[in-house]
């Protein structure tokens, strides 16, 4: 498999009717904050942060198909829609995962489902939605991170990461699971890996600092540079906290491609982060301003693109 085949070029995203900040969420989510704002307020920002950035992507040649969230049942997190689903680039699998929070898991809606397998002519699996019965979570492309290329799959444990469901997936999909611990700057586990890290074709970014353990973080770096062939573009705790790891690679139909992140990411970086990212492996940035979405929802701009390949 070639490396553009593993980077999407179509993505899915949940447009908001009722955004807001999700209490049962905020237990794991140590990135969730609230704004003194009305409800009313807060959705019509939400919205036009949303629209905003689809017509970013759209702009530069990416295909983004946009479903609109539903009042009830109330999902206030829908906009981080790749947590509860994931495609493939190897396969026709349309995997849905066990949700930690019951208005998470209310966000898995048939009608969403239908339509992508349809279209995509995907086949469906819903087998580890039986571990949610038994307080068992992966979240998705929020739980891991994957590298396709070398069918790799890196997960930082949390009561949202389960190790036995992460092991789980990786038996079932071919992935050589590395899972390890890694701790905000407020001593809690990371509640989702791609807060930390994104892979990219040619390099990852990932806040090393966050791994205390110091044998799990050399296993890490041996895992990405040995096995997984990526150059380190290493981001501070501080970096991290302004959503610096939440980022995704994408390309359009030309083949150019893309690192998307928040304004607030690219924001944090440094002169000579972003040109590792622009001038060595030739990415251009994407960074749409979502400040809204990422104080009140806890998550920044990888978390509300589900990738469609």
């Amino acid at each position: 498999m070639n490396n553009k085949s593993t980077i999407a070029h179509t993505v899915m995203m949940v447009e908001p009717v009722a955004f807001g900040f999700n209490e049962s969420a905020a237990e794991t989510n140590a990135f969730q904050n609230r704004v003194n704002q009305s409800a009313e307020e807060i959705q019509k920002k939400a919205l036009q942060e949303f629209i905003a950035y689809v017509d970013l992507l759209r702009s530069h040649g990416i295909t983004v198909e946009v479903f609109k969230d539903q009042i009830d049942p109330y999902t206030p997190d829908s906009i981080f829609p790749n947590n509860w689903f994931a495609t493939s680039p190897h396969d026709r699998s349309f995997v849905t995962f066990p949700m930690a929070n019951k208005n998470r898991a209310d966000e898995r809606r048939e009608d969403i489902i239908e339509h992508l397998v349809k279209k995509n002519d995907y086949q469906i699996d819903q087998s580890l939605l039986d571990y949610e019965a038994k307080g068992l979570f992966l979240e998705g492309t929020g739980s891991m991170v994957l590298d396709h290329i070398n069918n790799i799959a890196y997960a930082c444990l949390s009561p949202r990461t389960d190790k036995e469901v992460f092991n789980h997936w990786c038996k079932q999909s071919g992935y050589e699971p590395v899972s390890f611990y890694s701790y905000g700057s407020e001593g809690s586990e990371v509640y989702h890996t791609n807060v930390i890290m994104t892979l990219a074709d040619e390099y990852v970014v990932i806040c090393l600092e966050s791994i205390l353990d110091h044998e799990e973080r050399e296993m890490v770096i041996d895992k990405l540079v040995k096995q997984s062939h990526r150059s380190i573009i290493d981001i501070s705790m501080d970096q991290m906290n302004q959503f610096a790891g939440n980022m995704l690679q994408l390309r359009n139909a030309n083949g150019d491609k893309f690192l998307v992140m928040s304004k607030t990411a690219k924001d944090s970086l440094t002169t000579e982060q972003i040109e590792a990212i622009t001038v060595t492996f030739k990415n251009t940035i994407l960074a749409p301003d979502i400040t809204l979405i990422e104080t009140i929802g806890g998550g920044s701009a990888r978390c509300m693109i589900a990738e469609i390949f």
